[in-house]
């Protein structure tokens, strides 16, 4: 009984998802989902009724690259190309509020029904549309009160009609990138097609006369700051020239040259050679200081700069690496006395003394060179101080008349530079082509952009699918009951014995006349039902190959599952077999079975326990269903002592040899403890499950409150519904058996 359900336990495991489960799922709910996704449909439809059309006219807007400020006058301008932060830079631009505040006094939207400072019309967003979903937009919104010296404001200060003019306006403007190109689609929605295309053109046109305005004011500024900088400027340069013309006439200096004196003129070359003197001298010392200082700390004078420079110490250090090698050659065969290695030797030590004669002779240059710097610049002092004597009286006048001078050149310079770059600036602004243009204009749409009829009812389709399938599935986790055998052995570990079909009256009606379903199985012995009644005593008899079970329990969770009638069936469907049956009805409390065979009075189990009956006197046979039945008999208060009596025991040992099949009839699981004590009595239990209806925690409860699991043949689904029990698709493979395949097979 396990291979089955574990092969296809292996195989959901490893498959993933299944899609024949996710079909079976929608066939077991369509209803509940079909039903959501057309409510969804219907409050889309509802949407979309209340909706006023609404229409989107576009124009297009190209951006011309601005041109760079060339560095010289002769310079061409050169293209700067716009980023991704310039063009969002536009984009704001366009949709500001001094921009829409150029449409709205242009265009007159004070008092638009539409656009006016009221609340916002039909055309502003989607968020309008939202709100006109209960409440109908369709009416234009009343006329605003004309209110006076609304367009009157500053520059500035916008009054609050005009701000909430502009407020409504910018829900109706979008500004997007037409792709990659350096193209602006400007769009205005609004109720009215024509009104749409005449505020899209507004728009675009106040954008690019904005542009203009823009370049025009600081074309302005800069024209008025450059204008005071030149008076500026032009006043301190001829200040400058003054102070310089009348030191010059106070101190009788004639100009020589480049405006320079006689005695300065000597005295600048002067100053140049010593200057040039000193340097050298400077140098020369540098390079003696560093060679005293190493022959002070005994370094080595061979690693100075000037040293390591000279190619003749270069080449001897060559010709004595080369020497050393072969030496170290000639040693490596020959001993140190051998006549090549004293010849080559000799020839080392003449290099070496060649190398320290060489680096002798460099420093006496060093030396050499550093006392003849140090005799020019002495003589250049001695000149420069000879031609200082003579100037002493001028030198004073000179260093003034300098700084004036030098004062003077400045001033200069900086007032030309100026205005070289105003002419440049005012012919750049006059000839500089324009920054944006329309290269589209809007024209009224054809059809309404909003709403999106069929955007809104896919979502809506969508949402309701979604949401169906979301509710559907809920549902289906909110059903506490047993479903497909796959959820009985995963969640009780014990397989699914059998699945009984619901009976309908109709079904029970043989020759006009309603059996009772106990008498089916001899009416109808080669139905499903029977059939279904036969594979549940093999399952029964499977459970214990070895030793078959002779006496059967038949209990359940609570009342109301079928347990008493499908005891006293699977007694019936024995007895057919030809077996000796006897049913037991331990159901002292509601019993069933002795009601059924109308038992009622006669003498019972209760009577034959408490001593006042023969065990032959309880027992009666049925002809209709050919088995034996032991009743209740009397009343009891106290069952559980009854059934867990050493009398009971015995007796019904005593009966196993007696007949080939006992059923006993027990109580439920939940409500009392009879069904415990009589299980100890007993071979096997069958425990009875109502299909999609019993709690599963309530059966797994029951079913551990019982010995363990070895006396629990297993679980038997009763009442299932076969038209809702093959939508489980392959985990309902019981439930096949009622399809159309298997209808040939039957005599219903």
């Amino acid at each position: 009984m396990n291979s089955a359900p574990d092969l296809e336990h292996r195989v959901a495991e490893t498959g993933g998802f299944d899609i024949r489960e996710a079909l079976n799922f929608v066939w077991r709910q369509w209803k509940f989902i079909l039903g959501v996704t057309a409510l969804a449909v219907l409050l889309g439809t509802i949407y979309i009724s209340r909706q006023t059309p609404l229409f989107t006219a576009s124009a297009q807007l190209l951006l011309e690259p601005s041109k760079a400020k060339p560095i010289s006058q002769d310079a061409a301008p050169v293209d700067m190309p716009l980023d991704l932060a310039a063009i969002e830079s536009q984009i704001a631009v366009i949709k500001s509020s001094s921009l829409l505040r150029r449409v709205v006094a242009k265009e007159k939207l004070f008092n638009d029904a539409e656009f006016g400072s009221g609340p916002v019309g039909p055309g502003a967003s989607m968020l309008s549309t939202i709100k006109g979903f209960f409440v109908r937009t369709s009416e234009p919104a009343p006329t605003q009160p004309t209110r006076p010296n609304q367009s009157d404001a500053g520059p500035d200060v916008m009054s609050p009609e005009i701000i909430g003019t502009v407020e409504n306006l910018k829900l109706a403007v979008g500004v997007a990138r037409a792709g990659q190109a350096l193209v602006l689609n400007v769009t205005f929605t609004s109720a009215d097609p024509n009104k749409a295309a005449r505020l899209a053109n507004a728009v675009a046109d106040a954008y690019v006369v904005d542009k203009l305005d823009a370049r025009f004011d600081a074309a302005k500024r800069a024209s008025v700051w450059l204008s005071d900088r030149l008076v500026e400027l032009r006043q301190q340069l001829r200040e400058s020239e003054e102070a310089v013309n009348a030191f010059r006439t106070a101190n009788n200096l004639v100009q020589a040259g480049v405006g320079a004196t006689l005695n300065q003129e000597q005295l600048a070359q002067m100053n140049g050679r010593l200057i040039a003197a000193r340097a050298e001298t400077g140098e020369k010392k540098a390079r003696l200081d560093l060679l005293q200082r190493v022959q002070a700390n005994g370094g080595n004078i061979s690693a100075l700069p000037d040293v390591m420079n000279s190619g003749a110490i270069a080449d001897l250090r060559k010709q004595e690496n080369d020497v050393s090698r072969q030496e170290a050659d000639l040693l490596a065969r020959y001993s140190d006395r051998h006549p090549s290695v004293v010849n080559l030797r000799a020839q080392l030590s003449d290099i070496r003394r060649a190398v320290a004669a060489e680096i002798a002779r460099l420093t006496n240059n060093i030396r050499n060179e550093y006392e003849l710097a140090r005799s020019r610049e002495l003589a250049v002092e001695k000149t420069l101080r000879e031609v200082t004597g003579q100037t002493d009286i001028d030198n004073s006048k000179a260093i003034t008349l300098r700084e004036l001078e030098r004062t003077a050149a400045v001033n200069k310079s900086l007032f030309e530079d100026f205005l070289q770059r105003a002419r440049v600036t005012q012919e750049q602004s006059t000839f500089e082509a324009r920054d944006a243009r329309v290269i589209s204009a809007a024209q009224p749409p054809m059809l309404p952009s909003s709403p999106k009829t069929n955007q809104i009812m896919i979502i809506s389709t969508l949402l309701g699918l979604l949401a169906g399938a979301g509710g559907a599935y809920l549902l289906e986790m909110l059903n506490a009951g047993f479903t497909t055998p796959r959820q009985v052995e995963e969640m009780l570990d014990m397989p699914l014995l059998a699945s009984i079909s619901k009976m309908e009256t109709l079904d029970l009606t043989v020759d006009g006349a309603v059996l009772q379903i106990p008498q089916y199985p001899f009416a109808k012995p080669l139905s499903r039902f029977s059939e279904s009644i036969r594979s549940l005593r093999s399952a029964i008899q499977m459970s214990d190959v070895d030793n078959p079970p002779k006496i059967l329990q038949v209990t359940s969770t609570i009342p109301g599952e079928g347990k008493s009638t499908l005891c006293m069936t699977i007694a019936s469907s024995a007895a057919q077999s030809g077996q000796r049956v006897l049913v037991i009805d331990c159901d002292l409390r509601h019993p069933t079975i002795t009601r059924y065979f109308k038992l009622d009075k006669a003498l019972g189990l209760v009577d034959y326990l408490v001593g006042g009956a023969d065990l032959q006197k309880i027992v009666s046979f049925d002809e209709t269903l050919r088995l034996w039945v032991i009743p209740t008999g009397a009343k009891t208060q106290n069952p559980q002592d009854l059934l867990g009596s050493e009398k009971l025991q015995s007796t019904i040992e005593e009966l196993r040899g007696k007949f080939d099949l006992i059923v006993i009839d027990t109580p439920p699981m939940g409500p009392v403890v009879d069904p415990l004590i009589v299980s100890n009595l007993v071979d096997k239990i069958v425990f009875m499950v109502r299909w999609a209806s019993t709690a599963r925690e309530m059966v797994a409860h029951s079913i551990q409150r019982l010995h363990g699991h070895k006396k629990v043949a297993g679980v038997v689904f009763n009442y299932v519904i076969d038209a809702q029990a093959q939508k489980y698709g392959k985990y309902a493979y019981s439930y096949y058996y009622g399809g159309r395949y298997y209808k040939k097979y039957y005599n219903e």
